[in-house]
């Protein structure tokens, strides 16, 4: 069974001293299979398919299918109160600078449009070089692309505490290479918005 990606829903509530629960499988945003196992004193339930569940009552675990609607109704809230789902973007920059390629540069309008449509958002950005130069040079100007890259997105208005830099110098690569290989791929920032 697979369980890469899983949403469980559960809901309970208190009445005449015993509490009602419920969780549900959701399906998969991207389609693949996933499933959970649940267990208790009584037994174990596997849960495989999209909308089946377990229901517990005063103490009894049995088994419930649920549909899109019924979830909905009872979970609409809770899932809409959920936060955004991470989004990352990739920016490139010339060998042995801090300076986007201009294919990178024309990204730039798409990453603002996501912060500025998250009312909390976090960055993270990450700069990454390939493995032209020492280890020590290479820390720096990863260090100097997140910058750079930071600083473009305060000139646009996003607010600087929202922003966190980090540098990671050619330990990251994209492309695996030798020493000294001068690799597009691995001279980039990534930039995680959440």
């Amino acid at each position: 069974m697979k369980t890469d990606w899983l949403l469980v829903i559960t809901a309970g509530s208190l009445m005449a001293g015993c509490v009602n629960e419920r969780v549900v499988l959701l399906p998969s945003p991207d389609g693949r299979q996933t499933a959970i196992v649940v267990r208790d004193a009584q037994g174990e339930v596997v849960l495989d398919q999209p909308y089946a569940g377990v229901q517990r009552r005063a103490g009894e675990i049995s088994r419930v299918e649920s549909s899109t609607a019924e979830v909905e109704k009872l979970f609409g809230a809770a899932l809409a109160a959920q936060p955004q789902k991470p989004r990352s973007f990739m920016l490139y920059f010339a060998g042995g600078a801090d300076i986007l390629t201009p294919e990178s540069a024309s990204e730039l309008a798409a990453i603002k449009g996501e912060i500025a449509g998250r009312p909390a958002s976090e960055v993270m950005v990450i700069g990454h070089t390939d493995t032209v130069g020492g280890l020590e040079a290479n820390d720096k100007l990863s260090r100097l692309r997140a910058q750079t890259v930071r600083d473009i997105l305060i000139a646009a208005g996003v607010p600087a505490d929202k922003i966190e830099i980090a540098g990671r110098g050619e330990r990251e690569l994209l492309v695996k290479t030798g020493d000294e290989v001068a690799e597009a791929k691995n001279r980039r920032v990534e930039i995680s918005v959440r």
